[in-house]
């Protein structure tokens, strides 16, 4: 007697494991639903009050925009490479990268200091212009998730310091990482709408 395929019984297919874990995938769906609401206010402002809009980005610093961009971008190219090390069973490496990441973190929050005090000292504050509130309410929030993403990624460190993560069991990496990610695409679009719309 022959046995065909269709007689063997088939084990259920693997459900792919999801990136990271689920509870940094609700942390990351209230960040970009946070931001969502924000932008949703900033087009509401942005029709009602044209002209604030209008003049709004010339009386920012660009360069402290533009840097931080180019900060935020190299962090996320650095998380990456993290990933990409403890994946590869290399957790030395993957701890440069997540130092290096948490470095341009703390670099981003040293040049909005340092841009906040910049406006401060050229009279761009939060009053008498939806344009600027509207800044500083994008600008702040967004400040707070890059220090909760600086948390995460301390955590991390210590994690991989510790020799906690394989290339089979690597979530905490990945959770810190995703969360960057996150919170670096969310000022990939605030970038725009502050320095460069008008």
């Amino acid at each position: 007697m022959q046995l065909t395929l269709d007689a063997i019984p088939q084990s259920p297919p693997e459900r792919a494991a999801v990136p990271g874990n689920r509870g940094i995938w609700v942390g990351i769906f209230c960040e970009l639903t946070e931001f969502a609401l924000m932008f949703l206010a900033y087009a509401y402002f942005r029709l009602t009050f044209p002209e604030d809009f209008h003049r709004g980005p010339g009386l920012l610093n660009t360069t402290a925009g533009v840097t931080n961009t180019l900060v935020m971008l190299s962090s996320s190219y650095c998380a990456m490479r993290a990933m990409i090390a403890i994946r590869r069973n290399r957790p030395r490496t993957s701890l440069r990268w997540l130092a290096a990441t948490l470095g341009l973190g703390v670099v981003f929050l040293l040049v909005k200091a340092w841009e906040f005090n910049w406006n401060m000292a050229h009279g761009v504050v939060g009053t008498g212009n939806s344009f600027i509130a509207m800044y500083y309410y994008l600008t702040l929030n967004h400040l707070v998730h890059v220090v909760w993403g600086c948390l995460g990624l301390i955590w991390a460190l210590l994690r991989t310091w510790g020799g906690a993560y394989s290339p089979a069991d690597h979530e905490g990496v990945e959770a810190a990482t995703l969360y960057w990610h996150a919170t670096d695409l969310a000022w990939i679009v605030i970038f725009p709408l502050m320095y460069v719309l008008r």
